[in-house]
């Protein structure tokens, strides 16, 4: 297929502005009218005609001036109509543009610009959205403020767009109308419009000026009472930003509407968020703690885009992560502050660890800012924003909590109502430190993993030289590496649990700086047995090579000051452990190390946040970010070995936490959260052993909550399978009509390790609740099994393979952003052994091949296809 590559370097300047955006919107299933009324500005000195994106749209009529201009003829100088673009020449230097065209939501299945689905008409505009529902410069540096009149029939009671209303009224032909105005520039890819009939909650909060915001929160007919949580979610984020970063809300009203059929989580635009649904509703009954959690996390997330996204915005699409990078860490910061810290501290590292770190070393590799891309809608990776957030951190921990503050200011003075670059946002950062920032701007422009090397050599004076040493392993689109810029949280233990300082003064506060090759300092061992324990709560984004004893990682578990190292210290003996069995399947693990974690266990059996964390063995995913190679059946088998011996070796340590923490009343609150964490991960443990089958019967059947509920269907896949599949007959009947709940039951049939999956799997998909336009369905069956049944989707048959491509070949063809990214493990076949790596790339040759595959697809799969060929 015929692509076209854009590249960052190949940025200019939009040859036209446009300063308003009129656009009257008259709603109809298969003819939309969409009239756009436009004020352009001609940009510097050139004769170039105004060139405008449109995605497949007809011209019903086009004047400039009020002046009709037609379409280019051999008698007449007019405008060209492509399936992209709308070219008009024009020579005056401001002038109106009036277009009316039309669309037909209802045939829009890809979700993105104007859709109809679940009887609500909805929009999603980022990023390249708004060419599909009128000819605009689809672009981010183009602000302009926009005016929006909505006319529905009655049967849509509701008609939102971004900023105020400013008009309403019944129309004649027994439609009505609402008008909105919002007074702050923005790009077109901000653009919301909803209509419908929903629920309504509201409520009012009063900004730090005093000044009145209305809330609006639109929801689903009969789902009221599962919207109170994000209602007050979104009140805690708005004072959280006002007393963490000094940032207030700018409109009279903000309002969230959820949606069932959305491509993403959510969406910011100015003043309208269009939510998933699944980030909205939540209630005890159908919504776990990490439900609840997400539901906060993303409210918050799409709310502090207000400032870091929606009044300082993206230049150009290979500045993604100056927005999301940013606000990912803001609201992980809030997370944290709501939550705690140790707990979300853990789970965004597992999300680099299992997938940035796949995607750093996979043929989609590319730094936080990428040089060159095919389609845009493949920018939106855990790259741009996960280590994009982590690169955030390491500017906040640099700089301390004032002075990142202080850099903040300033970004938002200099570039308040602006469309900016990543270098914009360094430079601010520069304004509030007297540290040199050239260095650490590489985090921007270098993609990879760094690999951080620790050793330790004695010598004869009785001191202990430790030397730091970085190297970042090429990657798919850059062989040379630079040293980076790393903040490195470091602590140096004796065996009595003593801190250690060096002799040099290279430790500052805990943190050394690598910033070359390799660095070293001594410390004064008094013939003590140290251990150095790097990289503490995740201070960049890395690997760690640092080979210690199993006695030296207890010791950090022991008595590491920082609980982060303390867990990953349990992570790395377990991951030895498996290692061990992997080369010997018969082994038996050393009783030492049981005697270990037994008395780990007793330490903190009372601090169940901890020991919750410690009990989670690795995943399969984060165990192949620590080989290569990887035969996915040893591997598979060595984890599943290592889990039941941590059963049978630790079965009564394991049931006396699980007796310890005794059932109450449901309530989010963090003591009780880390309560269920702990004792359900002790569950999936105990159910290994079949005298224990009876607490996955009880807790399920006993249980108030859904945590507690999904905790005892997650551990009966490890019971047999009638009591798996009996227990599962009554969540389905008893949640048969809640999409979102159906969906973990789909979720957990698609991760079931059984030889019978594809049968399975074809089942879920006649399921009366299961259809493709739905990505949540899609991704709780397609997506589940492919990212996450490991055993069966790695099948060395092929086809696991396979069957995730053919399904591909038709869900492309209907919604291509979906399809793209439940290929993404199909494309990560370099890490794979190569009986792996042949049968993977033999369907992705069958994708590639595919007459009429999406430019989504096509990007990904070529890409990995052409990872290492000569």
């Amino acid at each position: 297929m015929s692509v076209q590559i854009k590249r960052r370097a190949d940025y200019k300047p939009p040859a036209f502005l446009i300063t308003t955006v009129d656009l009257h919107v008259t709603l109809h299933p298969t003819d939309t009218r969409v009239i756009s009324t436009l004020k352009v500005t001609r940009q510097g000195s050139h004769n170039q005609p105004l060139v405008l994106d449109g995605d497949n749209l007809p011209v019903h009529k086009l004047l400039i001036d009020n002046a009709p201009l037609a379409a280019k003829s051999d008698d007449n100088d007019g405008y060209i109509l492509t399936d992209s673009s709308l070219s008009i020449p024009v020579d005056k230097n401001e002038f109106t543009l009036y277009i009316e065209t039309s669309i037909a939501p209802d045939n829009n299945k890809a979700l993105e610009g104007l859709y109809l689905s679940g009887g609500a008409y909805c929009t999603q505009c980022e990023a390249e959205g708004f060419r599909r529902i009128t000819f605009f410069l689809d672009r981010p540096d183009v602000l302009s403020v926009y005016t929006v009149t909505v006319v529905g029939d009655e049967k849509y009671p509701m008609l939102l767009s971004n900023g105020n209303p400013v008009d309403k009224g019944q129309l004649s032909d027994g439609k009505h109308f609402v008008k909105w105005h919002d007074p702050h520039p923005k790009p077109c890819y901000l653009f919301a419009l909803v209509a419908g009939d929903f629920d309504l909650l509201t409520d009012s909060y009063t900004t730090m000026s005093g000044k009145e915001v209305a809330l609006e929160l639109y929801v689903d007919k009969g789902k009221k009472h599962q919207g109170t949580f994000a209602l007050e979610s979104l009140k805690r984020a708005m004072k959280w930003d006002e007393d963490v970063f000094g940032l207030e809300y700018d409109l009279d009203i903000y309002m969230i509407v959820a949606v069932d059929f959305f491509n993403m989580g959510a969406m910011e635009n100015k003043g309208l968020n269009v939510f998933n649904s699944k980030f909205v509703l939540a209630d005890q009954d159908t919504a776990t703690d990490d439900d609840f959690f997400n539901v906060e996390a993303v409210i918050a997330h799409e709310y502090f885009h207000n400032w870091t996204g929606n009044r300082v915005t993206c230049r150009d699409w290979f500045q993604l992560s100056l927005k999301e990078g940013l606000t990912v860490f803001r609201d992980q910061q809030f997370s944290a502050d709501m939550t705690s810290e140790l707990s979300n501290r853990i789970k965004h590292v597992r999300v680099m660890r299992e997938h940035q770190f796949s995607e750093d070393a996979s043929a989609m590799s590319h730094p936080i800012r990428p040089d060159e891309v095919i389609e845009m809608n493949n920018f939106y990776t855990v790259t741009v924003y996960d280590k994009g957030a982590e690169v955030i951190r390491m500017f906040h921990t640099l700089l301390g909590v004032d002075g990142f503050r202080q850099g903040m200011d300033e970004y938002f003075r200099r570039h308040d109502g602006q469309a900016v670059t990543c270098d914009d946002f360094v430079s601010a950062m520069q304004s509030a430190t007297s540290l040199d920032l050239s260095q650490f701007s590489l985090w921007y422009s270098q993609s990879g993993t760094p690999v951080i090397s620790v050793e330790q050599q004695e010598l004869e004076n009785g001191k202990v030289q430790f030397t730091l040493s970085q190297r970042t392993p090429k990657t798919s689109d850059q062989h040379d590496k630079q040293p980076l810029y790393m903040p490195i949280n470091i602590e140096i233990i004796g065996q009595g649990g003593e801190l250690y300082s060096d002799n040099e003064g290279v430790i500052n506060d805990g943190m050394v700086i690598l910033d070359k090759e390799s660095m070293s300092f001594t410390v004064d061992a008094s013939g003590n047995v140290l251990t150095p324990a790097v990289l503490g709560n995740f201070s960049a984004p890395a690997k760690v090579d640092n080979p210690l004893s199993t006695e030296s990682l207890l010791t950090i578990f022991k008595h590491g000051k920082d609980a982060f190292n303390r867990w990953d210290a349990m992570q790395s003996i377990y991951d030895r452990c498996i290692r061990e069995l992997e080369q010997s399947p018969e082994a038996s693990i050393d009783e030492n190390i049981w005697v270990g974690i037994r008395s780990a266990i007793s330490r903190e059996i009372d601090n169940v946040e901890l020991l919750g964390e410690c009990l989670v063995i690795p995943s399969f995913e984060t165990l192949c970010q620590l080989r290569t190679s990887v035969d996915v059946a040893e591997l598979s088998k060595a984890r599943t070995e290592f889990c039941h011996q941590f059963a049978q070796q630790l079965e009564a340590a394991l049931l006396d936490v699980f007796n310890s923490i005794e059932s109450k009343p449901y309530s989010y609150e963090q003591s009780a959260v880390n309560q269920r964490r702990c004792k359900n991960v002790v569950l999936a443990h105990l159910a290994l052993l079949p005298q224990y089958e009876h607490l996955v019967t009880e807790q399920f059947e006993a249980s108030d909550n859904m945590t507690d509920t999904l905790g005892a269907l997650r551990s009966a896949q490890f019971c047999r399978k009638e009591v798996f599949d009996s227990l599962m007959a009554k969540f389905e009947q008893r949640y048969n009509k809640d999409p979102l709940v159906l969906d973990k039951w789909f979720a957990l049939h698609a991760t079931q390790p059984t030889k019978d999956i594809f049968a399975t799997i074809t089942m879920l998909c006649e399921h009366p609740q299961f259809t493709m336009s739905n990505p949540n369905r899609v991704r709780s069956v397609i997506g589940s099994f492919a990212f996450y049944n490991s055993e069966m989707f790695h099948a060395l048959d092929g086809s696991g393979y396979k069957f995730v491509a053919d399904y591909l070949l038709k869900l492309d063809k209907l919604n291509p952003q979906v399809a793209a990214r439940i290929v993404t493990p199909l494309t990560q076949w370099q890490g794979f052994a190569s009986q792996h790596q042949r049968l993977m790339k033999e369907q992705l040759g069958r994708l590639l091949n595919h007459k009429g595959l999406s430019k989504d697809v096509f990007e990904k799969v070529s890409k990995s296809l052409a990872y290492g060929a000569d």
